[in-house]
């Protein structure tokens, strides 16, 4: 198993908060005091902290907009706490991206499957169509790529069904809130964009003056013994074992003193839920490399492909990113960089 962050502080000094109205007409800019808690890639939400004097209930109420002009960082206010004692409020909601997991995608009535033909962005349009009005507008951009006949699997979330998609073409789903020029409001463009892989080209090492540490774990558990339902000898027991590329199997590969066992009791499982179980258990308990790297001056999006390498334990991590969370405060924004596999 392998694990590995990248931390990254970027140069987003200027970058800024701006709130609007339901319907999209601006008001102003957070104060610096705010307190921002973004999440894009695996909540997909936001929590932002203010003073209760810098608190609008037109500007800053439900439905209303928050967002970083020019960038994915926003969404829509849908749950407002008076934090007791502190004169401050906190404004919660999804983001964008976010929004896209609270719809579903259905089949057509009378069909197994909504089947999607055509240029990738015009296919995407499809799938969004107007289901968030005209908040949400997707690129005319020609991406050069053309859908045949994709099944779309069955009451999924509209972000699944998405990422599905793009991922079997090779691409990011790019979201922007824009504020064009002569509107009063401003809106969320959606488009497929290629994935930009870093790693053919810059790799991140010690050499480069950036904090690599990498931690090289060979003393996890390769044999787990599984027990689930069941009285005495009648309790249901699996054995699984990790085998040397490290997938989980039923064949042991690690014996004598390199054979390292734990037990995991699962007493209300049946057969198939215990082996569903046992096998995210010992993932969680087998050998890992975690590699963490704190990079300066980076702009990654989800997707985009890193690369890290630390000589003394002559390891190499090559991984998308997965998740992005901003922060902000005392006016100071950071991003840090998550990539597949940490977990």
């Amino acid at each position: 198993m392998e694990s590995s962050t990248i931390e990254g502080t970027s140069a987003i000094s200027q970058m800024h908060f701006v709130t609007a109205k339901a319907t999209g007409e601006e008001y102003g800019e957070l104060c610096d005091s705010a307190e921002v808690d973004l999440d894009i890639g695996d909540t997909n939400d936001f929590k932002i902290v203010i003073a209760v004097s810098d608190y609008d209930t037109e500007h800053m109420g439900y439905g209303c907009r928050i967002f970083a002009p020019g960038t994915e960082y926003g969404g829509i206010i849908g749950d407002i706490e008076s934090i007791s004692g502190t004169r401050k409020v906190a404004l919660r909601g999804r983001t964008w991206r976010g929004m896209l997991e609270y719809k579903v995608v259905e089949p057509p009535a009378g069909q197994d499957h909504l089947t999607l033909s055509g240029e990738l962005n015009t296919v995407i349009r499809t799938l969004i169509g107007d289901r968030f009005g005209g908040l949400f507008v997707v690129q005319e951009a020609d991406t050069g790529i053309t859908v045949n006949n994709w099944q779309v699997d069955r009451y999924v979330t509209l972000y699944d069904a998405l990422q599905k998609l793009i991922d079997n073409y090779g691409c990011r789903l790019q979201i922007c809130y824009v504020q064009p020029e002569g509107l009063e409001y401003g809106y969320v463009t959606v488009q497929a964009v290629q994935i930009k892989d870093y790693s053919k080209d810059l790799e991140y090492s010690q050499e480069d003056g950036i904090h690599v540490t990498v931690r090289d774990n060979r003393n996890g558990v390769n044999h787990l013994v599984c027990v689930g339902q069941g009285e005495n000898q009648d309790r249901i027991t699996l054995h699984l074992y990790v085998q040397k590329d490290g997938t989980i199997g039923k064949t042991q590969y690690y014996k004598g003193s390199e054979e390292i066992e734990a037990v995991y009791d699962y007493s209300s499982a049946d057969k198939e839920k215990l082996e569903e179980d046992g096998r995210k258990k010992l993932k969680e308990l087998q050998n890992c490399k975690k590699c963490t790297m704190t990079v300066d001056d980076i702009d990654l999006e989800l997707g985009d492909i890193v690369s890290g390498y630390d000589a003394i334990t002559d390891t190499q991590v090559i991984k998308p990113v997965t998740q992005k969370v901003v922060k902000c405060q005392n006016g100071k924004v950071t991003i840090d960089y998550k990539i597949e596999g940490d977990d």
